[in-house]
């Protein structure tokens, strides 16, 4: 089983989340790539996709929203699941955050079989307009290793339970 792990992020949070997913899959004997969207070319040899994207604004990172889109017909043939980072909260670790409207759409588009939100992370010394004004109330890392490395699990169990049954 071979799994592809992507994301869009601007500041490295969701990033870092995508790096704990990898890692996560690889404890569960999954053989992982870890690529930003523009270093992939193409999806042969994976069986399965999982596409993380921060939330700014209500919005999917566009970089993971361009790569959705660039592969619709490969993903549509795999495996695919969704994460998104963006709650400067504790709330992704006391709820489950439904997807946005848009990262909704491309999870029907492609026929994707799990989304989680994942709280994100702002630095204090975030650069940026927007970003910057929002540090200044906000900063903080609210991702949870464990949350993370729980769906990570939870995804690994789900493929390998699909080769056992020839999926």
């Amino acid at each position: 089983m071979r799994v592809l792990v992507t994301y869009g992020s601007e500041r490295g949070g969701t990033e870092g989340l995508a790096r704990m997913v990898t890692d996560g899959l690889c404890e569960k004997g999954l053989a992982v790539d870890l690529l930003p969207p523009d270093r992939v070319r193409g999806l042969d040899g994976y069986d399965a996709v999982i596409v993380g994207g921060a939330l700014y604004a209500n919005r999917w990172h566009k970089d993971s929203r361009r790569f959705v889109k660039r592969h619709t017909k490969e993903l549509k043939q795999r495996r695919v699941y969704f994460f998104a980072s963006g709650p400067l909260d504790d709330s992704a670790t006391r709820t489950d955050i439904p997807p946005v409207k848009g990262v909704k759409a491309l999870m029907q588009r492609v026929g994707t079989r799990n989304h989680v939100t994942f709280g994100g992370r702002l630095a204090p010394d975030a650069k940026g307009v927007v970003a910057g004004a929002m540090a200044k109330k906000h900063a903080g890392d609210w991702r949870d290793a464990g949350q993370v490395r729980a769906w990570a699990g939870s995804v690994a169990a789900q493929l390998q339970a699909g080769v056992r049954q020839g999926m």
